[in-house]
């Protein structure tokens, strides 16, 4: 995955439990309510995922380029004694031919800043949500990679690849959406939400 989305290979599981222990907390954080069907983007290997399959009921999408990764996050969520609509292994920008229904609620967590055709992505994203669906970016904070440190490590990104959500803003806001809000997410990262236009 990683040739197609630099830097974007999934962590060891364990330092993502570090940086955030509760993650139910930062995705309603985000937004995500209950009654809601969500789409997982980029899913990784599901630490998301379950989360959000609990909060909604088991209304989630899960998509990820890597089929290893599908098949974590399954795992994962099989554990967790949750379901999800549907596992799909495709590239995120041909979502609206693979989902059968538009969404509510689209994350996309720590990949953002690697997508080589971003604008590609979030319009793909739009024709997914419904009118005034909510876009959740997760990403890096613009800090020197040596700061970012886990378990006593450097993590993340490359310094020159990190977004601010400003950057972002300048992406997304263009293909359809309304800036909604940006969420600090301690100790690294933002969330930015934004709302499909009608």
């Amino acid at each position: 995955m990683s040739a197609i989305f630099p830097a974007t290979s999934m962590p060891d599981r364990y330092w993502w439990a570090a940086l955030w222990p509760d993650p139910a907390s930062l995705l309603l954080s985000l937004g995500v309510s209950p009654g809601m069907t969500v789409l997982d983007l980029c899913c990784g290997d599901g630490y998301f995922t379950a989360p959000l399959a609990k909060i909604v009921d088991g209304r989630v999408y899960a998509l990820d380029l890597d089929p290893e990764m599908i098949e974590l996050a399954w795992l994962e969520a099989s554990r967790q004694g949750v379901s999800v609509l549907k596992w799909i292994t495709a590239d995120a920008r041909d979502i609206e031919q693979l989902i059968p229904e538009q969404v509510d609620f689209v994350l996309i967590a720590n990949t953002f800043h690697g997508v080589p055709d971003q604008a590609g992505l979030v319009r793909a994203v739009a024709k997914t949500l419904k009118s005034h669906g909510l876009f959740a970016v997760v990403n890096w904070h613009q800090l020197p990679r040596e700061q970012t440190t886990v378990l006593g490590q450097p993590r993340g990104p490359k310094t020159a690849m990190r977004m601010s959500p400003e950057a972002i803003q300048a992406v997304v806001e263009p293909v359809g959406f309304g800036f909604g809000r940006t969420v600090d997410l301690p100790p690294y990262h933002y969330g930015v939400v934004f709302e499909r236009s009608a």
